[in-house]
């Protein structure tokens, strides 16, 4: 009893409650955690090696951070784990979106000099979600204009493809809800109804994109370190892919990203604007400049 006597009396003390809230929501997040012990031992293995990056700017720190997954698997649907939505850590296989979520989360570490498992799975579920928030499947950031939009919110990123001479369209966005069978979790009605409501929302926004015959024009003003997100003419989808723009020595703008053709992570062979023109889907890109403001 003198233990539950100490805990009623000191739940009145500020100090002592703040404590037990922590505690608390630490143990929540942590239940909400997908990742094999494997892949906690590969974190200490990547935290070793980016301990040694020297570099000059955030561009070029990302874009080390991003040659460090180097031939790592590129792997679909790494996130599709289990019954209900977990924040899912996995090093060893990578989607293309996976791939620049992990980029931008190591890159906080550094830039705030973390070097914890749980601050880097912060990091993650503050990028991957809608306001930082992992309350759902529907809670996920699926759409990739959604994504820079709402990183852009968190201080994140700046969405600067209006800046190079982007065009806008007017397109509704709604792949999910007219393939509810594509999609394991959607098989829930209220998942389902939750995404087709987030899709009524990002029908109000507009797509602007950088038309693919511009963009070697333009590639000057891409940094390297940018994200690049391949717009679509696919009916419903605002993006096919996404990677990290890197200029390469022939003086070209490359891009540095999860490849589904080739199985892993990779720099591209071709300078990006002509990658782009053996898509046939493809209208050109949408760039998103990381700023990690708000860190």
């Amino acid at each position: 009893m003198k233990f539950l006597d100490f805990t009623i009396k000191n739940l009145f003390n500020p100090i002592v409650s703040l404590l037990i809230v922590l505690a608390i929501s630490s143990f929540a997040f942590a239940q909400q955690i997908t990742c094999s012990p494997e892949d906690k031992s590969l974190f200490e293995s990547k935290m070793d090696e980016l301990q040694e990056i020297q570099a000059s700017n955030l561009g070029d720190t990302l874009v080390q951070v991003g040659r460090s997954f180097m031939g790592t698997a590129y792997v679909e649907k790494t996130l599709e784990v289990g019954e209900t939505e977990t924040l899912v850590v996995n090093f060893s296989g990578l989607d293309c979106t996976t791939f620049v979520e992990n980029v931008l989360a190591f890159g906080l570490m550094l830039k705030n000099e973390q070097e914890t498992f749980n601050a880097f799975a912060e990091n993650l579920k503050t990028i991957r979600y809608r306001d930082g928030i992992l309350k759902s499947y529907p809670s996920r950031l699926h759409y990739f204009t959604e994504w820079i939009r709402n990183n852009q919110k968190k201080g994140l990123v700046k969405d600067i493809t209006s800046e190079l001479g982007g065009v806008l369209l007017n397109k509704p966005i709604n792949f999910m809800g007219t393939h509810r069978s594509l999609y394991p979790f959607l098989t829930n009605d209220e998942n389902f109804e939750a995404m087709l409501q987030v899709e009524k929302e990002l029908a109000h926004e507009e797509l602007c994109y950088l038309p693919q015959d511009q963009i070697e024009s333009k590639e000057h003003l891409i940094q390297s370190g940018d994200i690049i997100a391949l717009a679509t003419s696919i009916k419903g989808l605002d993006v096919t892919h996404t990677g990290i723009a890197i200029h390469q020595p022939d003086g070209r703008l490359h891009l540095l990203h999860a490849s589904s053709k080739n199985g892993e992570v990779e720099i591209s062979e071709l300078p990006l604007a002509d990658y782009l023109k053996n898509i046939k889907s493809n209208i050109g890109i949408i760039v998103a400049r990381p700023t990690l403001l708000s860190f």
